[in-house]
């Protein structure tokens, strides 16, 4: 018994190398996708003037404009992956403002490496993880783009690391001096920073940060909240808070600090589905920047503006058309009306179309 035992033995572990060989390996998980869109608008300004418009990407009056057209390619191969996000047209040159050239195409591009299902790296330029809207035209309902938007930063370049752990989110980043492909000379590395809470399946909460110092000798600190709720299948709203600190430091045999200044601003998304094919926004805004730091450098005064846009969406497939209507307010007079004077009001129509693939 045992002379066959050991027979049968040394037969299976003589086949254990050509059982091996003959067992296919797993297979690492691969995916490539292709997607974009093209979009265009015509904006009218009541005022007749391009100063009224101090926010990203309409700045028009009374003309048919492009916005961008835009090609997204995504793939992953087990755990590795990237995403080459490239645009062309105004929009995508406002968005790459401090980049020339051909630069300007890229919104993103970046690798991925994902040794374990809870830690992703990221390597490379992506789009802000700050507020809640995003450049892309379809991804957002309104098409005129907030004030928190248009100031706060665009896109980061360096490297980041998420964790995930049950409901909640983690980031923490290290990129260049924020919306710099190419590290200006003599300036810092900006920290980034995200926490991010499922609180239920229809409640996402996001807190982000932003800081470092600049080339110029200017430390900024940013801080932002983002929250989304569902409240039924027709309704759910959006909400942004933000706030950036910003303070220049002299570089003198003893090191002093400037005062503090900052801008702040708060918007109120609520979005309807009256059908599948139509849709209501009215975002609310109010944006302070009484100090004269960005909206308000080549205005009269600094002040705080309280804007509000009705967005509706019309689906037709890929295909959707969005009439709107901006109107603005400000207790000193920041705007200009159409007989070349101050005022502290603006108003704004247009009509964008947007065809997504």
């Amino acid at each position: 018994m045992l002379k066959k035992l050991f027979v049968y033995s040394t037969v299976l572990i003589a086949s254990l190398p050509v059982l091996a060989q003959e067992m296919p390996e797993k297979e690492e998980t691969k995916s490539f996708t292709i997607s974009g869109f093209v979009d265009g608008y015509y904006r009218y300004d009541a005022g007749r003037n391009l100063s009224n418009n101090r926010t990203s990407f309409t700045n028009a009056h009374n003309s048919f404009e492009l916005g961008m057209a835009s090609l997204k390619l995504e793939g992953t191969s087990g755990k590795v992956g990237f995403v080459a996000d490239l645009g062309i047209g105004k929009r995508a040159q406002e968005f790459a403002y401090n980049d020339a050239g051909i630069l300007q195409g890229i919104k993103q591009l970046y690798a991925t490496y994902a040794p374990a299902e809870w830690l992703k790296f990221t390597m490379g330029s992506w789009a802000t993880h700050v507020g809640y809207e995003l450049v892309d035209a379809p991804a957002n309902r309104n098409y005129s783009m907030s004030y928190l938007f248009s100031w706060g930063p665009f896109s980061h370049t360096g490297i980041k690391a998420d964790i995930t752990t049950g409901k909640s989110g983690f980031m923490l980043g290290l990129a260049n001096p924020t919306d710099y492909r190419t590290a200006p000379v003599n300036s810092r590395k900006f920290l980034l920073a995200q926490y991010s809470l499922a609180a239920s399946e229809n409640v996402k909460i996001y807190l982000n940060y932003v800081g470092g110092q600049r080339a110029d000798s200017v430390k900024i600190r940013q801080f932002d909240a983002v929250l989304t709720a569902k409240l039924s299948d027709k309704f759910n709203i959006g909400y942004n808070a933000t706030y950036q600190h910003t303070k220049t430091v002299t570089d003198d045999a003893i090191k002093s600090d400037k005062a503090a200044e900052g801008w702040w601003g708060s918007a109120l998304y609520l979005n309807l589905d009256a059908s599948e094919k139509t849709g209501f926004t009215l975002r609310s805004e109010i944006f302070s920047d009484k100090k004269q730091l960005v909206a308000m450098a080549y205005a009269p005064v600094g002040a705080s503006i309280f804007a509000n846009t009705l967005s509706c969406n019309l689906k037709a497939g890929p295909l959707t058309i969005i009439p709107e209507i901006r109107l603005e307010t400000s207790g000193q007079n920041v705007f200009v009306n159409k007989k070349g004077g101050s005022t502290s009001s603006s108003s704004s129509a247009l009509v964008a179309v947007v065809y997504s693939f």
